[in-house]
């Protein structure tokens, strides 16, 4: 599922890019352009980096 229709940045792209070492918002929009745009997706990228964390955490 698209994240970012601008950039056709998918929802799986996002998650490999957070596996990558993104941390936020931003070091994911430098690394796949996401949220660069009209920055609608934004939100959505903040709900995957969160839901990432939480996992992480429980780990």
């Amino acid at each position: 599922m698209y994240v970012c229709i601008c950039r056709a940045v998918t929802e799986s792209e996002v998650h490999d890019c957070i596996a990558a070492g993104a941390a936020t918002a931003r070091q994911v929009r430098d690394a796949t352009g996401a949220g660069g745009d009209c920055a609608r997706c934004v939100r959505k990228i903040c709900a995957i980096l969160k839901r990432s964390e939480q996992l992480a955490s429980t780990a």
